[in-house]
């Protein structure tokens, strides 16, 4: 563990909003470039029954001195040991979006192996199964594809990445992510232990259903997947069917 690593612990996980005492608590991983606010809203919907902790990574907002990860598992090792020492109560869930979803798998294989803490229940949504992972390499040809490609999934307004300054502040970060995806190969045949649910929107051009549905072979638990009308983004504006789909889970009752 390096200096910087040391130092940065306390920046990894964010509480937006209060939580019940003893309320099972959802670890949130941000898909690429994505950094934890993205998962306010869902925060807002699910408190104070649930307690979320939202996954920071280096290279972004007030992290943004810090190089981004470029190396998909060793991002997990670092998230799975910081959330080991939060202790968080059970039961305990993780949720990872499009790129969040592949660090939270690895988070959890790690959990399970006795490198961090295992969750109870992974959430995997907006992204293909690990075997089906793939990036195209023109995307990283330059800072205009790149750019192109994040406005084709609707992470962002076309306007917001006109600005050269805040092209500054968001390419390099979203830059390493991308890096991180491409050089990432899964372990043959990885399986969690534990039931994974699997979300999706239904117009997403990123991950379609059947990729989404294709987690299922990751998982030696149960498997559930729902649909969400809505692209990439479906979360955002269906924040409260989500949190439903959460809470629901969590307690057992879907």
């Amino acid at each position: 563990m390096t200096a910087t690593e040391t130092a940065a612990r306390s920046d990894w996980l964010r509480q937006f909003v209060p939580a019940a005492a003893g309320a099972p608590c959802v670890v949130v991983f941000p898909h690429a470039g994505g950094s934890a606010g993205f998962f306010v809203r869902l925060a807002q919907e699910l408190s104070p029954a649930v307690r979320v902790l939202a996954v920071q990574y280096p290279g972004r907002l007030d992290r943004r001195g810090e190089p981004a990860v470029e190396d998909l598992r060793e991002l997990a090792r670092r998230i799975a040991e910081v959330v080991a020492e939060e202790r968080p109560a059970a039961p305990l869930a993780f949720f990872g979006h499009s790129m969040g979803a592949l660090v939270a798998f690895e988070a959890a294989l790690l959990g399970e192996r006795g490198l961090g803490v295992a969750p109870d229940l992974l959430f995997v949504s907006g992204g293909r199964a690990p075997a089906l992972t793939r990036v195209d390499p023109a995307v990283l040809r330059d800072d205009r594809s790149l750019v192109e490609e994040v406005v084709r999934l609707g992470a962002t307004s076309p306007r917001v990445l006109e600005d050269q300054d805040l092209r500054e502040l968001v390419l390099p970060a979203l830059r390493g992510d991308y890096r991180a995806l491409r050089a990432y190969v899964p372990a043959p045949g990885a399986r969690v232990g534990c039931p994974i649910v699997a979300l999706a929107g239904d117009r997403d051009p990123l991950a379609a259903v059947a990729e989404v549905e294709r987690w299922r072979d990751n998982t030696s638990g149960a498997f559930r997947l729902r649909t969400f009308p809505g692209d990439h983004f479906y979360l955002t504006p269906r924040s409260r069917d989500v949190a439903e789909t959460v809470w629901l889970a969590l307690t057992g009752r879907d």
